[in-house]
């Protein structure tokens, strides 16, 4: 189970990967950031993401409040609706740009949820899908504290 160091280095070895970092998205801080960052400033990077990643969370048209499928009482997914409420609305922000990939992972913790991991990918080196779910193994194994 890798800290917020070994989390950031993993996602560097992502093909593509420019920079890494693990941002709280309510307060806008970097918990840590490794590589390069667009504008050459982890900390105002960090802050534009997190604006970024409440907008998602916070607007219903990204993150409904109930459940748009089934909903809880659709065909043998009675109570369903109610597991996925937990943690963040959100899973992933995915932006792309003329010259790189942002990817926004969401991580799940047991307090407040308030942490996403986001790795800057060049694009032509990058792998998109590879990026996504490498980010999806990392936010699992993640041990804040």
């Amino acid at each position: 189970m890798p800290g917020i160091d070994e989390c950031l280095l993993e996602a560097m070895l992502v093909p593509g990967a420019r920079g890494a970092s693990i941002v709280d998205w309510i307060s806008g801080l970097a918990l840590g950031a490794v590589g390069e960052s667009p504008g050459s400033d982890h900390e105002a990077t960090a802050a534009e993401t997190a604006e970024l990643a409440r907008m998602a969370t916070e607007y219903t048209t990204f993150a409904p409040k109930e459940p748009t499928a089934y909903g809880s009482e659709g065909p043998g997914r009675e109570g369903e609706a109610e597991d996925k409420a937990e943690g963040p609305p959100v899973e992933d922000l995915i932006v792309t740009t003329r010259t790189g990939y942002h990817v926004v992972r969401f991580v799940e913790t047991t307090f407040d949820s308030s942490v996403f991991l986001h790795l800057w990918l060049d694009r032509d080196l990058g792998n998109l899908a590879l990026a996504r779910l490498r980010l999806q193994n990392l936010a699992e194994r993640l041990v804040l504290g």
